[in-house]
């Protein structure tokens, strides 16, 4: 199928070349590389499979690869911690608000302190150490193709992954006279004092066995890892607390860490280990059938997005470390679209990413590595149904899913109510809400079911089926609004009270407050959808009680008001952009159908702060921007990001400028922000090229999916423009791009190649 958009004529498909971290610079890079170990953690090169992690440093005189995974968190007598009850209390402090007291909501509390969720911590080191040596000429380099780690001096070379498939941390040492110490070592940066571990060292008939067990101080909790050597050549002997391997020619050592309660057989592990060898004539040949089992799942996963913007050969060649110091080339936007998806499937799997990802090589994480709820996860995720990473949105499923019965017990605390309230911090293992204080009342963000629920929504929609998990959830938060709901202003409508916008305060008022913007779009947003999957009685009184929310308030400003309440005035240095949920990810607040709104919500991103330029801050700007098809924008924001020096050597990012506290949030929502200023969709929408910087004026995009079932890909120049579009549903959409608007039937099967004319 043909069908010109702009007048012009067909154009064939276009699509990328699948370039290796060793392929030719006519197209990108997939990996990145330096001429040097990494001497900071933070600059490691980072590999995983959604459940183990691993950090690699490349030094040859001592290799450290830090061992990571992702329910690795310390107890800190948050364990047994349970959601505030403060049902009892709800009508009288609602009563107040109401009324006019401002500061109604301070005592709404039980009068804990801050209690911090438990801190997601490192495993372990794998050390191996060898006389110091010159090393000649040298390289490292992460093929983001494979999850390879590699590094080379002279005759030595090293690899790393961690398999997809066997769920197991694979490193392969080769050199002609291997001579090195290995040892586990949990003393990592930040490491209390009083986690000790407990080493083993043994010739078993599997290999050489190592086992470091550390348990938590008064705790019955623990954890293990062990390593499986498996030498060839040479000698090797106990060396307490590792081995010591002479004269070899190579080691492949197979690595795992388990938590648990009690004693673990380590042996019964090593040999579950070395189960997964195949016999051969040596390990290099072994090495290579457990890299081919993990690479058939991991490389079309990667495979399946991807972006070219036009860069020069000579800047796509440099080393990461160079690359970082050029933020305006387009090279280091490839580079860092690929490294971000790469991250970002390696990070998810059991559970979705943290807030520094799958990786930390210290002890003492910022804001204990959680899973912050209320901005983080869902930006560092927002790429996952358009960049093909199902695997993500299984991820984010699985935290859900897995905490739904703690959510019921906050709804039932704090309101009283059915149905369920998520929290705005979570460790992995507890929903429960107990991370509050009176400057972050996080037990009154009532939002937070329909915000962690969209993304799954995006992805069925994406993928043409519907969970029915996902619809008894979406039952839920409608259960909870129907019990919450239940007072009314002079006009007859829903007031949300008590309210929080996270994690902004009004003008000359406190934190628990009425009607803040996003409550009322969740809110919304959460009725309907749990109507369009819930057909019948609960459906009408779902879509009844929506209808009865207020519309949005513009200010004195011309701004959409983060609370629609009269007298609670804006703050507007803030990096949280909570108000604008309806623009993104919501589809409530657009210029197409809602332009007026839209031109409000565009004046409240013009007067926001970016307060403490946090990445998140800067990114979620440019989503919102995005939607609102201000090019303009969305380069500044990237701007801001690029040129503050954000990205370490590894490509993993900062949470603030100049590297400043190890976060993901900027690595893994950069895709995101690339995608939406290129393709944008809804279940009956289509919009191309909606905010395109001019910095990018060449380029191609493939892989994209919609939700309206079809994948697309696009590709530009300054005098033309091309998308293909591939559905696997017939449909008919509302086709918007530069020339207007226009439907656009399309069928099953049938690729609709688009040609438009100059942006």
């Amino acid at each position: 199928m043909s069908d010109p958009a702009d007048g012009s004529t067909d154009a064939p498909a276009h699509g990328l070349t699948d370039a290796p971290v060793h392929g030719s610079t006519d197209a990108p890079v997939h990996g990145t590389w330096e001429p040097a170990p990494a001497a900071r953690w933070e600059d490691a090169f980072l590999s995983g499979n959604g459940r183990h992690g691993v950090m690699v440093f490349g030094d040859p005189n001592d290799d450290r690869v830090i061992v990571n995974h992702h329910t690795l968190v310390r107890p800190n007598g948050s364990e047994a911690a349970r959601p505030p009850e403060l049902a009892a209390r709800l009508k009288g402090v609602q009563d107040r608000l109401l009324a006019g007291d401002v500061t109604a909501g301070e005592d709404f509390t039980d009068g804990r302190p801050l209690l911090w969720v438990q801190p997601f911590h490192p495993a372990f080191q794998v050390r191996l150490r060898r006389t110091p040596r010159e090393s000649p000429a040298y390289r490292r380099e992460v093929d983001f193709t494979t999850g390879v780690v590699r590094a080379e001096c002279g005759g030595r070379r090293s690899e790393v992954f961690v398999s997809r498939a066997d769920d197991v941390i694979v490193q392969h040492v080769t050199e002609a006279d291997l001579t090195v110490d290995v040892t586990l070592d949990h003393r990592l940066p930040g490491v209390p004092s009083d986690v000790t571990g407990r080493h083993s060292s043994v010739l078993t008939a599997e290999g050489a066995l190592l086992t470091l067990r550390a348990r938590y101080p008064g705790s019955e909790r623990a954890f293990t890892g062990v390593t499986l050597a498996v030498v060839t050549g040479g000698r090797t002997r106990t060396a307490p607390p590792g081995i010591r391997i002479e004269g070899a020619r190579s080691v492949l050592l197979l690595t795992r860490v388990r938590r648990h309660k009690g004693e673990w057989d380590a042996l019964a592990e090593a040999r579950e280990l070395r189960a997964l060898l195949p016999d051969g004539d040596g390990d290099e040949d072994t090495y290579d059938v457990l890299l081919a089992r993990h690479t058939v799942l991991h490389r079309p996963a990667y495979l399946r997005a991807g972006l070219e913007l036009g860069a020069d050969p000579a800047e796509r060649a440099l080393p990461g470390s160079e690359l970082v110091g050029r933020p305006k080339s387009p090279a280091l936007l490839e580079r860092l679209f690929a490294a971000g998806r790469y991250h970002l499937l390696s990070a998810a799997g059991m559970l979705p990413p943290r807030l520094t990802g799958l990786w930390t090589g210290d002890w003492d994480t910022a804001w204990s590595g959680a899973f912050t709820t209320d901005a983080n996860v869902n930006l560092q995720t927002a790429s996952a149904a358009a960049a093909a990473l199902p695997e993500v949105s299984g991820a984010h499923a699985a935290l859900i899913h897995g905490q739904l019965p703690h959510w019921r017990d906050n709804a039932r605390a704090v309101f009283g109510t059915r149905g369920v309230v998520a929290p705005a911090h979570t460790d992995g293992e507890s929903g429960h809400i107990y991370h509050l204080s009176r400057e972050y009342p996080l037990h009154v963000w009532t939002a937070g079911a329909d915000w962690l629920l969209k993304p799954l929504v995006d992805h069925d929609e994406t993928r043409g089926a519907r969970d029915p998990r996902l619809a008894a959830v979406l039952a839920e938060v409608a259960y909870f609004y129907e019990d919450f709901l239940t007072r009314t202003d002079e006009n007859g409508h829903i007031v949300i009270v008590p309210s929080y916008s996270p994690e902004n305060r009004p003008a000359g008022a406190s934190w628990i407050t009425l009607n803040a913007a996003m409550d009322l779009s969740a809110a919304r947003h959460a009725l309907r959808t749990a109507a369009d999957h819930h057909p019948g009685p609960d459906a009408e009184r779902w879509r009844a009680l929506a209808d009865r929310l207020p519309p949005h308030r513009v200010n004195a400003d011309g701004a959409l008001a983060e609370w629609a309440w009269p007298g609670l005035d804006d703050t507007y240095d803030h990096r949280h952009l909570s108000h604008l949920y309806g623009v993104w990810p919501l589809d409530e607040i657009n210029p197409y159908d809602t332009p007026e709104l839209a031109s409000a919500a565009h004046r409240a991103l013009e007067l926001r702060g970016a307060e403490n330029d946090s990445a998140h801050g800067h990114l979620h700007h440019a989503l919102v921007a995005a939607r609102l098809r201000d090019a303009q924008r969305v380069a500044g924001a990237l701007d801001n990001v690029l040129a503050g020096d954000f990205f370490h050597v590894s490509l993993m990012s900062g949470h603030y400028p100049n590297r400043h506290v190890y976060n993901a949030d900027a690595a893994h929502t950069l895709p995101a922000v690339l995608i939406e200023m290129l393709v944008q969709s809804t279940p009956g929408r289509l919009v191309l090229f909606p905010a395109l910087p001019t910095a990018y004026p060449s380029g191609r995009l493939h892989g994209i999916r919609t939700r309206f079932g079809a994948e697309v890909d696009l590709i530009w120049s300054s005098e033309e423009r091309t998308a293909v579009i591939r559905p696997t549903r017939t449909t008919r959409i509302d086709l918007r791009t530069s020339a207007g608007a226009r439907p656009l039937s399309l069928s099953a099967g049938e690729d609709c190649v688009l040609t438009l004319g100059p942006q």
